[in-house]
């Protein structure tokens, strides 16, 4: 995948040197199916040099041999160049095509979102009790159960306590209401 406006380079292997034996770029636009169809793009021939296929723009698609491999340079490049590009070389009695390169060309490249993480709450973790002493708090059932009682046994003292302040402090007021009379 490529965005419009670069260049791309691709290049096709040959088992003899690209000067004797011809290599054909063709590009095929949509997938390989029935009514598919390879485009002709262009050659390299060492006498007339780069000879095109008909309705390619000669300034933006250069080919040239290279030792045994044959450059296809495609420049400025927009969506409609994309496809499935081969090189292909005509023997006797075969046609040989090469792998094919994808090329997609996008106006903007996609971007990977980075992944949400859901937030971790730290729980602590209850253990048996062991013969090394523990640090922190213990939080086994019997413990929290005990400390409940204990809260509940304070509460209903405290209640008691009030309820004694009171009835005392009632008697001393009907006690010095008698002893003014």
């Amino acid at each position: 995948m490529i965005q419009t406006k670069q260049m791309v380079t691709m290049s096709c292997e040959a088992k003899t040197s690209p000067t004797s034996t011809r290599i054909y770029w063709l590009r095929q636009r949509q997938a390989p199916s029935s009514d598919s169809h390879h485009e002709f793009l262009a050659f390299w021939d060492s006498v007339k040099g780069i000879v095109y296929g008909q309705e390619v723009d000669q300034e933006k698609l250069t080919v040239f041999p290279e030792a045994t491999r044959s450059i296809l340079n495609l420049t400025s490049v927009k969506p409609a160049d994309s496809g499935i590009y081969f090189c292909m070389t005509i023997g006797t009695p075969e046609l040989t095509f090469g792998k094919g390169t994808q090329l997609s060309v996008v106006d903007v490249l996609p971007t990977t979102a980075q992944p949400t993480r859901k937030p971790s709450t730290k729980k602590k973790v209850c253990r048996s009790p062991s013969p090394v002493a523990q640090k922190g708090l213990s939080c086994g059932p019997l413990i929290l159960g005990l400390l409940v009682a204990g809260v509940l046994l304070l509460l209903v003292s405290l209640g008691v306590a009030i309820h004694l302040h009171c009835l005392q402090r009632k008697a001393r007021l009907r006690l010095l209401k008698q002893f003014y009379k």
